[in-house]
C-alpha cells in the first residue's frame, strides 16, 4: 500500500516537473506562429501592391512606375548610397528632440493635473481644445513666427507628441495605489520625497505608454513637417524624388519610412513590456 502511494507521489512529482518544459516549448512555438502569421499578412499586402501597380493598370500607365519590383530595385541602390542614411539620421534626430521636449513639458503638466484637482478643472478644457487641432494646421503660423529651418519642425513635433504624454501621465497619477501614498505619509515623507520615491516610479509605465503613442503620432507628422523648406530629412527626400520624377525611389522611401516606424514602435513596445514584467 505504501509503495503504491510512494509510486503515485513520485509520478505526480514527475508530471509536475514536466509542466515547465512543456510551457517553455509552447512559448517558442506560439511566437513562431505569430511571426509566420505576420509574414503572411505582409506577403498579402505585397501581392495587393503588385496587382494594383503591375498587373491591373494599362501597359503605358504611370502607376506601373510605382510597382514593388522597381521600388525594391531602387531601395537596393539607395542603401548603397550614404545619402539615404544622412536623411534618416536627420529625421531621427528631429524625432528625438521633439520627444524630449514633449516629455519635459508633458510629464510635469500630467503630474500637475493628476495631483491637483483645481489644475485639472482649469487646464483640461484648454488642453482638450488644443489637442483636437491638427498639428499640421499650425504649419503656416510656425513658419511665419519661427522662420524656415528646424525650429518650426521641432515645434510641430512637440505639439503633436505632448498630448498623449500629458493624458497618460495624469491617468497614471490617478491610478496610483492609495496604500503607497498612505505608507509614505505614515513614514513622514515630504512632498518631494513622495513625488520622487512613490509617484514617479509608479507612473513610469504610463509615461512609456504615452511615449509610444507619441512616437506613432510624431512619425506620421514628421514627413509633412520636413517639407517646410528644410534641406534634409525623409520628407525633403520625398519631395526631391517627386521633383526628379523618380517614382520608384519615392516608393522605396515609403518602404524605408514604414520599416523605421515599425522598428521604433517595436522597441518601445518591448520596453513597455519589460517594465511591466519587472514591476
Amino acid at each position: 500500500m505504501s509503495s503504491e502511494v510512494t509510486h503515485g507521489t513520485s509520478g505526480a512529482q514527475l508530471a509536475v516537473s514536466d509542466q515547465p518544459s512543456a510551457v517553455q516549448t509552447a512559448k517558442p512555438a506560439g511566437a513562431l506562429s505569430t511571426v509566420l502569421a505576420g509574414l503572411v499578412g505582409l506577403a498579402g499586402l505585397f501581392v495587393l501592391w503588385w496587382l494594383a501597380t503591375a498587373v491591373l493598370p494599362a501597359p503605358d500607365s504611370l502607376a506601373r512606375q510605382f510597382s514593388p519590383v522597381q521600388a525594391l530595385q531602387s531601395l537596393v541602390q539607395m542603401v548603397r548610397d550614404p545619402e539615404l542614411f544622412w536623411h534618416v539620421a536627420v529625421s531621427l534626430k528631429r524625432v528625438l528632440v521633439g520627444l524630449v521636449l514633449a516629455l519635459l513639458i508633458g510629464v510635469p503638466l500630467g503630474l500637475l493635473i493628476g495631483l491637483w484637482r483645481k489644475a485639472e478643472a482649469t487646464l483640461s478644457p484648454s488642453f482638450q481644445f488644443l489637442r483636437m487641432i491638427s498639428p499640421l494646421s499650425w504649419m503656416p503660423i510656425a513658419v511665419m513666427v519661427l522662420g524656415v529651418g528646424d525650429a518650426p519642425v521641432y515645434f510641430l513635433l512637440t505639439f503633436a507628441a505632448v498630448w498623449p504624454i500629458v493624458l497618460n501621465t495624469s491617468a497614471g497619477v490617478r491610478q496610483l495605489d492609495p496604500a503607497w501614498l498612505q505608507l509614505a505619509s505614515s513614514l513622514a515623507a515630504t512632498r518631494w520625497e513622495t513625488l520622487w520615491r512613490v509617484t514617479l516610479p509608479g507612473i513610469v509605465g504610463h509615461v512609456l505608454t504615452g511615449t509610444r503613442l507619441a512616437v506613432g503620432i510624431v512619425w506620421i507628422v514628421l514627413v509633412p513637417c520636413e517639407m517646410l523648406g528644410v534641406s534634409a530629412g525623409l520628407g525633403y527626400f520625398i519631395l526631391d524624388t517627386r521633383d526628379r520624377m523618380a517614382y520608384s525611389e519615392l516608393m522605396a522611401l515609403v518602404i524605408v519610412i514604414g520599416i523605421l516606424g515599425f522598428l521604433l514602435d517595436y522597441a518601445l513596445r518591448k520596453l513597455c513590456q519589460r517594465w511591466a514584467v519587472r514591476y
